[in-house]
């Protein structure tokens, strides 16, 4: 209500950010990485007094500088705020989980650097907040992609192996949100997101935190695209990846790092045209030169980052590797007198699915003309003699090539079950999904987990980096236990197959099928599933 003024722990961060996106385009902060190397530190830097024996060389570890020369990242802090005129900084986090900081062996320092970090943005912020109340700084908590990806193979003679787990994944992006919480952060963005498996495990672990925690912190989510074909490196297109995080009710969604602002262009606006929240950019300042420095001057950066502003695609912009706070002002100066983009208009609910290409369920119709969705049933041990000899074979190559054919047929999902008295389902189900995800012919359409067993669904989901169907959840395991297995599901973000049963068994007449499916899905709609209805 007081807006522009905004007082911490009174005023919602939710409510001041949106009437903020939508009032002005908002500058976010630039590089971190390029304003440390500025300062060519060496190895005892980033030791300090603290880790002077250390076990390891750690130069070029830089969010241990939040612990071990605090005055460096204030500055840094400060610079962007003031000169830069940025009013939204993420922290000094982007590889303080875990999983990243194992490289260092500094797992033991995930909360303290987490919380360091955010706790000197947090001082930063209001220290310039205090200089002009009218406009409230920001701490945006940053969590970074890890150097592990959950849908990709390191293995070229493997394209099962991976790295990582979903539940290694969600286990270090907790951990990192505590610290960042803890530490002062009003927002939580994950970034430069190159595998949306990884996305979906650090928004499957921001949600698990804000539930347990009971508070309300606005998310935003930027993906990456690796080159001029604009996809992820995990091979999905802009559209593909807003459709396989959107369950997160993130409050901004767009795009940083790997191009410069010019060859972003067209995958923004892409992106602008489908996306239901706010959204934002921050570029590189170009292209990498052939010593790895980054070319654009402020001028240059201003100046393309004024299209995306001309033309109503962004709320907030930055900047990411190469630009500085005299890049930021720039920007700043420049869009300054432009009118942010306006949400969209609220449109029917549809079912919007995901492979590493997007497919929306409403208006389609298959490869005879009806309107009707395909499945294809050849990958399920029920439905093709074929498919179960070759996976009870462990041929699971040949099987995949069951799954092309059904796609150059015409299949819009491709269902996926190896429910067998003679097989281990769990294992089958992860090692087809896995192959499948890196099969580009079979993994553009979305899937369909398909098993009796809720564990074997589980086990597929946490594999599949688009938004699948799963088929299928019921009543006849009891209320309790269909609760927790559709808020499971909704928390994935998959779409659901409901069956026609209940405790009693299968409907079979009329008034038993309208009984149970009406109850099924008022239990879904309603609290404390809250399944989105389209998605039924």
């Amino acid at each position: 209500e007081g807006f522009p003024y905004f007082v911490r722990g009174r005023d919602s961060a939710r409510r001041y950010i949106t009437e903020l996106f939508q009032t002005r385009i908002t500058m976010y902060d630039g590089a971190m990485g390029t304003m440390i190397q500025k300062h060519k530190l060496e190895e005892d830097a980033f030791r300090g007094d603290r880790f002077k024996d250390y076990h390891m060389l750690i130069k070029g570890n830089n969010d241990l500088l939040s612990i071990t020369q605090p005055h460096i990242i204030r500055d840094i802090y400060e610079q962007y705020l003031v000169e830069g005129g940025s009013q939204l900084i993420g922290t000094n986090t982007f590889s303080s989980t875990t999983i990243a900081q194992a490289d260092y062996d500094m797992q033991s320092l995930i909360y303290e650097l987490n919380y360091d970090s955010a706790r000197l943005a947090r001082e930063a912020c209001d220290k310039v907040t205090a200089q002009d109340p009218t406009k409230p700084r920001f701490v945006v908590g940053a969590i970074g992609p890890t150097n592990r990806t959950a849908s990709i193979s390191p293995d070229v003679n493997d394209p099962t192996a991976r790295n990582c787990t979903f539940d290694e994944l969600v286990a270090a992006y907790y951990e990192q949100c505590v610290g960042l919480v803890d530490g002062g952060a009003d927002i939580l963005i994950v970034e430069t997101i190159f595998d949306t498996l990884n996305a979906k495990a650090a928004v499957f672990a921001v949600n698990e935190y804000l539930e347990h925690a009971g508070v309300d912190i606005p998310l935003i989510i930027s993906g990456t695209l690796v080159d001029q074909s604009g996809r992820t490196l995990s091979g999905q297109t802009g559209e593909a990846f807003y459709a396989s995080v959107r369950h997160a009710k993130p409050i901004c969604v767009g795009l940083n790092c790997a191009l410069g602002a010019s060859a972003m262009a067209p995958f923004l606006k892409r992106l602008a045209d489908c996306a239901e929240c706010f959204v934002h950019v921050y570029s590189n300042a170009g292209l990498p030169n052939a010593m790895g420095g980054y070319d654009d001057t402020p001028a240059d950066m201003a100046r393309e980052n004024l299209v995306f502003a001309e033309n109503c695609w962004v709320n907030m912009i930055g900047g990411c590797c190469g630009s500085t706070p005299p890049h930021i002002k720039a920007i700043h100066d420049a869009v300054k007198h432009l009118k942010p983009r306006p949400l969209p208009m609220l449109t029917a609910p549809r079912m919007w699915l995901s492979g590493l290409e997007d497919f929306t369920v409403e208006g389609t119709s298959n490869n005879v003309g009806l309107p009707f969705v395909n499945v294809g049933e050849r990958c399920n041990i029920a439905g093709s003699r074929k498919f179960k000899r070759l996976v009870m074979e462990g041929k699971f190559a040949e099987a995949m090539d069951i799954a092309k054919d059904q796609v150059e047929a015409g299949a819009h999902v491709i269902d996926i079950n190896v429910d067998d008295g003679m097989l281990d389902g769990l294992t089958a189900m992860q090692k087809f999904v896995k192959m499948a995800v890196t099969e580009p012919d079979v993994a553009k359409v979305p899937f369909m987990i398909d098993s009796s067993k809720f564990e074997i669904v589980e086990a597929g989901l946490k594999w599949c980096q688009g938004k699948p169907i799963v088929n299928s959840i019921s009543l006849k395991v009891g209320e309790e236990k269909f609760i927790e297995h559709a808020i499971c599901l909704r928390k994935h973000g998959a779409a659901v197959v409901v069956m026609a049963f209940d405790e009693q068994g299968q409907a079979a007449s009329k008034q038993d099928k309208v009984r149970i499916c009406k109850r099924s899905y008022d239990i879904l709609v309603s609290e404390p599933v809250c399944f989105p209805p389209e998605d039924i």
